[in-house]
């Protein structure tokens, strides 16, 4: 009997946590459309940015624009993490940390000093733990970053890149794919990478005050510029690395919904077998108690008999 007891105790104490999975696994649901909403109308925008410096980009005068300065042999660099303040979402934070540190390594391995932003608890709290010296840390954004939070991250290394004082920015974040597939990913934001301009022979800003624009349909438009295509290209850039991590804060936001939609569903999922198991385990013993009570009887009746 005792052991019925107990797997009745278990049985409810599962079901109890699939209410909880189950619970949190709706939220995250909730979460995630709004999210991966933020994730899709941060796209035209960084599109758009990225369209205008490949028609204007002249290589032979990248140089004369700071956040386009490619170091020979970078020194100095900034890795930014961007993992989540809460846990229950499975391998997400550790995958993120695990590249994170990968990355840290092989800067190290190439001879640049590299220095540690961590955004979100998980981040921070393992890098704690871990004795590595972190240069920034934030908690305060959460699963629902604005453009703002990116202004004041990538604000202060877009400066110091300017200056100098760093060579290379990289993020790590959460890319995601799709609700089921958020891989960790890294991107460098600084220098900013400029795209081919696509179905152009040259470049842009070679052109002077003159430039031609290559809309989808093929048809090429004149256009004047001014200022010149340099001073275009070097105040598009700022805004181009903002958005470039809002998108990073945006996709990592969306890919831990969808991490943790995933893993809530799997526990969920296990405990219904959990649940069945027990189940069927609990009746066999219960069967084989009454039998034997059954039996117990029958004996009794018989001596009583004979």
């Amino acid at each position: 009997m005792a052991k019925a007891r107990e797997l009745r105790r278990r049985i409810r104490s599962v079901e109890k946590t699939r209410q909880i999975t189950r619970t949190m696994e709706m939220v995250s649901t909730s979460k995630l459309k709004r999210a991966q909403d933020r994730v899709v109308r941060s796209r035209p925008y960084a599109k758009a940015l990225a369209d205008v410096i490949a028609e204007l980009f002249d290589a032979e005068r990248a140089g004369e624009i700071p956040l386009l300065r490619v170091a020979d042999a970078p020194a100095r660099g900034a890795v930014v993490l961007i993992t989540s303040n809460r846990g229950l979402c499975g391998g997400f934070n550790a995958n993120l940390i695990r590249l994170a540190r990968e990355r840290l390594r092989a800067l190290g391995a190439d001879g640049v000093a590299v220095e540690l932003h961590a955004i979100g608890r998980k981040g921070i709290g393992y890098f704690r733990y871990a004795g590595q010296a972190l240069a920034s840390q934030r908690l305060d954004i959460g699963d629902r970053p604005t453009p703002q939070h990116a202004v004041e991250v990538i604000g202060p290394l877009m400066e110091r890149f300017e200056h100098g004082a760093l060579d290379l920015v990289e993020v790590v974040y959460g890319k995601f794919n799709s609700p089921v597939h958020t891989p960790p990913a890294v991107m460098r934001i600084l220098p900013v990478s400029t795209p081919a301009s696509p179905g152009s022979s040259g470049s842009g800003g070679g052109r002077g005050s003159g430039a031609e624009a290559a809309p989808p349909g093929g048809r090429h438009a004149d256009y004047l510029l001014r200022p010149s295509p340099e001073e275009v290209v070097g105040a598009i850039l700022p805004l181009y690395a903002r958005n470039q991590m809002y998108r990073a804060l945006v996709e990592t936001a969306a890919a831990e919904h969808g991490a943790r939609r995933t893993a809530m569903k799997n526990a969920t999922d296990s405990a219904g077998e959990m649940i069945d198991w027990l189940r069927r385990t609990y009746n066999r013993a219960r069967q084989a108690q009454i039998t034997q009570e059954i039996a117990e009887i029958v004996g009794g009746a018989e001596a009583l008999q004979g």
